[in-house]
């Protein structure tokens, strides 16, 4: 079974996390969704190109959710989620998934 790409947990983990509290207005359950597919995401980045990089990743992935917060007052929530989303799936993409060919599942 093939893995699934780190850009697809990013995504689903900052857009899953926010609807998820939004929805609800349960904000810890919307941060549970936001920590397991991080969690997710770390795991595949360490079985994939190590711990070292798992780490920088995760620290983007979080800086990311973090950043979305101050954005947010600036361009409203779902633009500020959306933009921080995309550019930590393009990070994910570029260092993360790139050597997904190369070294199988």
């Amino acid at each position: 079974m093939p893995a699934v790409p780190s850009a697809v947990l990013t995504t689903a983990g900052l857009v899953g996390g926010y609807s998820v509290a939004r929805t609800t207005g349960n904000r810890p359950l919307g941060g549970v969704v936001l920590a397991g597919f991080g969690a997710a995401a770390f795991e595949t980045w360490r079985r994939r190109s190590g711990v070292g990089t798992a780490v920088a990743l995760t620290a983007v992935y979080v800086a990311a959710f973090g950043l979305s917060h101050p954005l947010a007052r600036k361009v409203g929530s779902w633009p500020a989620v959306l933009g921080v989303t995309a550019a930590t799936a393009a990070v994910a993409v570029a260092a993360g998934d790139r050597d997904r060919d190369r070294t199988g599942p």
